[in-house]
């Protein structure tokens, strides 16, 4: 019989498992712990939409829309395109959903995103990211209050050291229209030095031609004028009160005039939190000010502030997060306990104590591994010991044993567990002490 080959892991995806799940894990743990000390609410949405979604948001002449989406027809004859990023779709929910009663709306959401690009370190063609937006507030405070859960968010994983926060200003339409004016006659008067790439955004999108990473472009985008000369009083107003809002709230920050976003609808603040940890691809976390996206989906005006980060690269600046082992291991001694032990292992759970088995083996196999699984406890229950309503309880630190009746099992380990200073706690025991023996009283 022919040997079958087994299909191979697609390129530009990821199995995650081990250290780097624990990592990925802390990632989504700390987004969850801080998202609700900032109050904001959590949002699903679809994980493909209509393709016009992401054409007419992130703009059909940019590289994510031209080259990089997961786009086909399905069945219906409809174009469908996985999702490149979280923004475009949470903003045509916000229209379709009729969630514009619930303004201004603090949204997070979190998940895989699709993009296809060349994968190389901390970079897939399926990635994940967080996202946070608010949608409905022109008011600088949102900025200010979407940067310090950045900034918190950074801090409670651990890696705010040597990342540094990267602040513009778009300014108004009537500065982006000025700015965008003297840009092109700027380059306008280099266009045979330019690079191919920054010929064809001198024609689109100009404002890229400034985060040009080609070296022939970067002294004429060194030497190209700054938005500044160009902001109305509204604008620079606007800004000042962004960074007097970040200074207030404690959160460090530097200007970067040279930080843009090439779409129209972008306005005002502008930000990347990046560091030199990652190599080259040094952004972290980066969003901005979109009050003209709703608009391009066929919204009324409305104005939002947002920013995604990649899970992975946040979770590359880690370090190696703790092993989750289990409180306890319960070991069978004969067929009676062994086909007790679910019982046990619910009631243990129940009571908040993590309780873990296993499923085939001798005693001195169960044993092992109930030490090859980083247990604190091994419970040991034979067919005597359930006669009798006790089970031996083991540190599999120490080695120390002593038996213990049902009655006052998760009290004992509760002791038990404090006596070697732990910093852990089971703290629905506290709660609810003697509650293993309680149950099991009513079903033995």
């Amino acid at each position: 019989m022919a040997r079958i080959e087994t299909p191979k892991r697609i390129r530009g995806t990821q199995d995650i498992f081990g250290d780097e799940q624990r990592r990925f894990a802390r990632v989504l743990e700390a987004f969850e712990k801080v998202r609700r000390l900032y109050a904001f609410q959590r949002v699903d949405i679809p994980m493909f939409e209509d393709t016009q979604v992401f054409a007419r948001s992130i703009g059909e002449t940019t590289d994510v829309v031209s080259k990089e989406m997961y786009s086909f027809e399905d069945r219906g004859g409809d174009s469908i395109t996985l999702r490149p990023e979280f923004t475009a779709g949470i903003c045509r929910a916000y229209l379709t959903e009729g969630w514009q009663q619930y303004a201004p709306l603090k949204l997070v959401t979190s998940g895989a995103v699709f993009r296809y690009e060349r994968p190389q370190k901390g970079r897939y063609r399926q990635f994940h990211q967080i996202d946070a937006e608010v949608i409905g507030a022109a008011e600088p405070a949102a900025d200010v209050e979407l940067l310090a859960f950045a900034d918190q968010l950074l801090a409670e994983l651990g890696i705010a050291e040597g990342v540094t926060l990267q602040l513009n200003t778009l300014g108004d339409a009537e500065t982006r229209e000025a700015w965008r004016g003297a840009l092109v006659a700027h380059f306008e008067q280099h266009r045979g030095a330019l690079s191919e790439d920054s010929l064809v955004r001198l024609d689109k999108n100009p404002m890229r031609i400034l985060d040009s990473k080609d070296p022939r472009d970067r002294p004429i985008a060194d030497a190209a004028p700054d938005i500044d000369a160009y902001l109305t009083s509204e604008a620079g107003a606007f800004f000042a009160a962004v960074t007097k809002g970040l200074d207030a709230a404690g959160v460090a920050w530097t200007r970067n005039a040279r930080l843009v976003r090439g779409l129209d609808y972008y306005r005002h603040t502008a930000f990347e939190f990046v560091t030199d940890r990652l190599g080259a691809q040094g952004t972290v976390l980066a969003g901005g000010r979109y009050d003209g996206l709703i608009e391009a989906l066929g919204g009324p005006h409305t104005p939002g502030v947002g920013w995604a980060a990649g899970v992975e690269r946040l979770a590359m600046l880690l370090e190696e997060p703790a092993t989750q082992n289990p409180d306890v291991a319960v070991v069978p001694i004969g067929l009676t306990a062994e086909a007790w032990v679910p019982r046990l292992l619910a009631y243990l759970r129940e009571a908040g104590i993590a309780a873990t088995t296993s499923f085939t083996g001798n005693v001195k196999k169960r044993m092992q591994r109930a030490n090859d699984s980083g247990a604190q406890f091994a419970v040991v229950v034979g067919d005597t010991e359930l006669e009798a309503r006790v089970a031996s309880v083991k540190n599999l630190r120490t080695g120390e044993q002593q038996q213990v009746g049902f009655d006052n099992l998760d009290i004992a380990l509760l002791q038990l567990n404090e006596r070697e200073g732990q910093e852990r706690q089971f703290l629905a025991i506290q709660k609810q002490g003697g509650f293993i023996g309680r149950s099991l009283g009513r079903t033995l």
